[in-house]
């Protein structure tokens, strides 16, 4: 069922930052949000030569990078794919761009990854507040959950902490009440990420 929920950033700000002061990592998923946090900190110069040309926080990126790729540097960081050709899942086609290296090699990651940053148009954003993060990050993913199951937070943020159970779409339209992601949702972490660089964000 749709409802008449607002999408707009400046209507949605006060509920993510009381989420994300409820938010806890759940205790059977502390070391498993830790790990991949440590992986992503061994790749953070990755993540920073993107953040120099392009203005986007490289934390934001790796959360990102995390959730549509599982930190994997041999996939589209829109939508998981392989970068030897260019995706075919939606958004299918990207990069417009051939490879600069030409297609017997593929695209690099940060080639593809540039791509879907910008197509985003993130190299564009000015508030980088936390809440607004979150917003950015749940209309990358797609308000599917706020518009047909308000009754469910999103786990591609929430996933992971104690804020969300169980409910998820498997498949483009497909929903599953009894679905649990086994995803770490980027709540987690960067709940986790921004203590251990000591990352002084604003929340609101």
């Amino acid at each position: 069922m749709t409802t008449n929920t607002s999408l707009r950033l400046r209507d949605l700000k006060a509920e993510y930052q009381n989420l994300w002061n409820r938010c806890e990592i759940k205790p059977e998923k502390l070391t498993l949000t830790q790990d991949t946090v440590a992986i992503i900190r061994s790749n953070r110069g990755r993540y920073e030569a993107l953040q120099r040309k392009l203005n986007v926080p490289w934390y934001f990126i790796a959360v990102i990078h995390n959730m549509e790729s599982s930190l994997k540097f041999t996939r589209h960081l829109h939508n998981g794919d392989s970068l030897k050709k260019r995706t075919y899942n939606e958004p299918a086609g990207r990069p417009i761009a051939a490879p600069i290296n030409g297609w017997g090699v593929g695209y690099t990651w940060e080639e593809s990854a540039i791509d879907a940053l910008v197509l985003h148009e993130f190299n564009q954003v000015k508030d980088w507040s936390l809440a607004a993060q979150l917003w950015q990050i749940e209309k990358y993913n797609g308000f599917g959950y706020r518009l047909y199951h308000p009754e469910v937070l999103n786990p591609y943020l929430w996933s992971a902490t104690n804020l969300y159970s169980q409910g998820k779409y498997t498949g483009d339209g497909e929903w599953d009440d009894d679905a649990v992601s086994e995803q770490i949702g980027v709540a987690a972490l960067l709940k986790i990420l921004l203590k251990v660089e000591n990352l002084q964000i604003s929340l609101m």
